[in-house]
């Protein structure tokens, strides 16, 4: 057994020498697209979750809740049996597997322990119905002829936070994820093409999905399966590539959500390339608390109606839809409407806000005295009165107060079509706070080409875009059976219609659990509250993302540059950390955009930053 692995490594080396020397360049072409760049972290010593008003049975549910994504383009026994991207110089090497939780978290997805002992894919990963093949067929197994199920990301996956605080992971369930999606993407794009053409891997990949006693003709027929899916990844490759002019790096805790929605509705499934647009201007993940109490939802305030909202997400990280073939009819989906409807519930919860229980469902975090250092509740005093100086016109008194409720503010509240009370976010021109314009501008300004057959009016993006969901939506609801009514319909829309806009202004919401959701501003260009208080000439103008380590006394991630960190630079479009700005001489900067008061000396950020640990 020892002289065949010591004459395996020889000619691994050897054919590695010999092809070096012969395609230097070629090689270190191949070793740019073969590698992967994530961080490694170190594992905490435990995890906990807060109580934020949901059982861990229901967590555990909503974390695997199937959406009907089938995002990675291949069914769930691949995901299983597919090797990390990671090239062994000694052939026939198993190398891991890319579902090893421990590996996925590199990526930044957190492993599912909320239920101890239950083997599970790490949180937002769920396992779906059979899904189709590259052909529009159902997808086989083709030793076994039997339905292959699809795999998919569910918005936990985007909506669930995590920081660690001396060896504690604490997980925080609706706050931003500080995932690399398109790096995994990439990964398995890697993944794929090794596994159809590195020595060894091949073998392996079919003895998990077909069995080790497959036949030559079993195993041909999943080498043109992979084929297919290779193909489909070296297509998103190519639109990716050819707008690469236009699209800036997303990193760790950014996506680029709506721009990418639109790419995979309006080009990959319409099959229309011109349609592909850069990823010019990602957001970091919102926190989904209180969310379904809102009139308008995303960064610019751009859609109304929640389900429009949660299955342009489900179709935007690939469930199917047929937009091209009238035989198998139009806007014909695998989107899970019911699903859909079930999770916003549970974040919603079955009361409309009020003075006596506040928002019901989903929570927002509290401040774990437990694991951070106690609240200085004597200088968080002190801060609650510069939090209604300088924050509470825009982000409304905390929503612990009697004064948050005040149904009769109509600039505050309003009714949706079933009388219960909706906040109403205010949407803050750009002009006014200065934030980096990239998200909404190019939202407002981006146009698709849509075939007349669709019944799709209007060609501005945001407006085709809810039309195409409202449409696909529709059509599932008319397919039930029997149809669904018109007040479930209603209902399940979140008793809101399908209203859109597109303005030059983003949206200003309560600040309850801030301190869980770093870093800041809608873009995530600032890594810590004291830094977006402090003075705007000193925020970092270049940071590290992809550690969770957390910053107790500035609040947000440290600044840690590790191997493959996500090196934020807010020079770039998109990027920009400017606005929400405190300035010195506020009377007379106060007409530049973007400053928004006086500037707040050290102990007043001390106290301000103590008191938001508060809400």
């Amino acid at each position: 057994m020892r002289g065949k692995t010591i004459a395996k490594i020889v000619i691994g080396l050897a054919v590695v020498g010999i092809g070096y020397a012969a395609f230097k360049d070629d090689i270190a072409k191949l070793w740019q697209d073969l590698h992967v760049r994530i961080v490694e972290r170190p594992a905490p010593k435990k995890t906990v979750w807060l109580d934020q008003g949901i059982a861990k049975d229901k967590l555990s549910w909503f974390y695997h809740a199937d959406q009907g994504t089938r995002t990675f383009g291949f069914p769930y026994k691949w995901l299983m049996a597919l090797e990390q991207p990671t090239i062994s110089w000694v052939p026939f090497t198993d190398v891991g597997l890319f579902s090893d939780p421990a590996y996925l978290d590199r990526y930044g997805f957190i492993a599912d322990t909320v239920i101890p002992g239950k083997e599970t894919l790490p949180i937002g990963f769920a396992i779906g119905k059979p899904m189709l093949d590259p052909t529009g067929a159902i997808w086989r197994n083709p030793r076994t002829k039997q339905e292959m199920e699809g795999v998919g990301l569910t918005c936990a996956a985007c909506h669930t936070g995590s920081f660690t605080f001396k060896d504690t992971a604490v997980v925080i369930d609706g706050g931003p994820a500080l995932t690399n999606l398109f790096a995994m993407k990439q990964g398995m794009g890697i993944s794929l093409a090794l596994t159809r053409y590195w020595p060894g891997r091949f073998g392996r990949f079919a003895d998990r999905v077909l069995g080790p006693d497959s036949s030559v003709d079993d195993r041909e027929a999943l080498k043109t399966q992979l084929d297919q899916v290779l193909a489909q990844y070296k297509q998103v490759k190519n639109l990716e590539e050819r707008v690469a002019s236009h699209s800036i790096v997303e990193g760790y805790g950014r996506l680029d959500a709506l721009n990418r929605i639109g790419n995979q509705v309006f080009s990959i499934d319409l099959k229309k390339p011109e349609n592909y647009a850069g990823s010019s201007a990602p957001v970091h993940f919102p926190r989904i608390w209180n969310t379904p109490w809102f009139d308008w939802v995303q960064y610019n305030g751009s859609i109304m109606q929640p389900m429009v909202r949660n299955a342009g997400e489900s179709l935007g990280v690939s469930a199917e839809l047929n937009l091209t073939d009238p035989s198998k009819g139009l806007y014909k989906s695998s989107v899970d409407v019911k699903s859909l409807d079930a999770m916003e519930m549970m974040i919603k919860g079955n009361k409309p806000p009020n003075a006596a229980d506040g928002f019901s469902g989903l929570r927002s975090p509290k401040w774990p005295a437990d694991i951070l250092p106690a609240i200085d509740q004597k200088l968080a005093d002190k801060g609650a009165k510069l939090y209604e100086t300088h924050c509470q016109e825009c982000h409304r008194p905390p929503i612990t107060s009697a004064a948050f409720y005040d149904f009769n503010n109509k600039d505050w509240w309003t009714r949706n079509q079933n009388g219960e009370a909706i906040l109403k976010v205010e949407n803050i021109p750009i002009s006014h706070i200065g934030t980096d314009p990239a998200q909404a501008a190019d939202m407002m300004a981006r146009t698709v080409s849509v075939p007349e057959n669709l019944g799709i009016k209007n060609p501005g993006f945001a407006f085709a875009l809810g039309e195409l969901v409202e449409k696909t939506v529709n059509t599932i609801y008319d397919q039930t059976r029997p149809p669904m009514s018109e007040a479930d319909r209603k209902r399940i829309d979140g008793y809101m219609p399908n209203e859109l806009r597109g303005e030059l202004a983003y949206k200003v919401r309560p600040l309850n659990g801030v301190w869980a959701t770093p870093p800041y501003l809608h873009n995530g260009s600032v890594p810590t509250i004291d830094d977006l208080l402090g003075d705007p000439e000193q925020r970092p103008k270049k940071f590290y993302l992809g550690s969770r380590e957390y910053d107790e006394v500035k609040v947000g991630y440290k600044n840690i540059p590790m191997t493959n960190a996500f090196e934020f630079d807010t020079s770039i479009r998109g990027n920009s950390n400017r606005g929400h700005e405190f300035r010195k001489d506020f009377s007379k900067d106060k007409a530049i955009k973007g400053v928004i008061g006086p500037a707040l000396s050290a102990d007043d950020r001390k106290a301000l930053i103590e008191y938001l640990k508060t809400l």
